[in-house]
């Protein structure tokens, strides 16, 4: 396989993973709805696991769902937000078509992408504690930016290969 289908793959890859975050954004009371009733996550199912090592995680669940659902039924409008978040994630997976068409010109957008990731880690450790997110959670947005950098990575490298191959074949 050619060093450009590489990087296309890798960024095809990356778009159709922005996209599907992006998409489940704006379902989120039926996601978390589902979510609970596939893993029976109810207060009688919490009471009953009441000290267990997953009953936090759990508990905690639960009250995202609740809360969501509260919320949308009292004040639907603060979902919106949730819709402007799914619209961030189509824009920003619309902006590595550039890369996708010319890896070299566009590289830029490559390491955007990773300084993206990389700021996941500050907003996570700083943002979490002031709105009551569990550490655990912290960790799992963090992973967003753990996994989602490793595709980038790969890419910078195969787009200094290809600018290597470009110059090789020019000359």
């Amino acid at each position: 396989m050619t060093t450009i289908k590489k990087i296309r793959l890798l960024i095809i890859f990356y778009m159709v993973a922005l996209v599907a975050a992006g998409v489940t954004a704006f379902p989120v009371e039926s996601e978390l709805n589902l979510l609970c009733s596939l893993l029976s996550i109810n207060p009688e199912t919490l009471a009953e696991l009441q000290g267990s090592f997953i009953e936090p995680v759990l508990s905690w669940l639960y009250g995202v769902k609740e809360g969501i659902t509260e919320t949308n039924d009292k004040y639907p409008y603060l979902a919106y937000g949730f819709d402007w978040l799914a619209y961030a994630h189509l824009m920003i997976a619309a902006l590595f078509v550039g890369p996708y068409i010319d890896p070299i010109k566009n590289k830029w957008v490559i390491y955007w992408g990773i300084f993206a990731c990389i700021s996941i880690f500050p907003l996570a450790f700083i943002c979490g504690p002031i709105r009551s997110i569990p550490f655990y959670w912290t960790l799992v947005d963090c992973s967003f930016g753990l996994f989602g950098i490793l595709p980038l990575i790969w890419c910078v490298r195969l787009i200094k290969q290809l600018e290597k191959e470009t110059v090789q074949n020019q000359l």
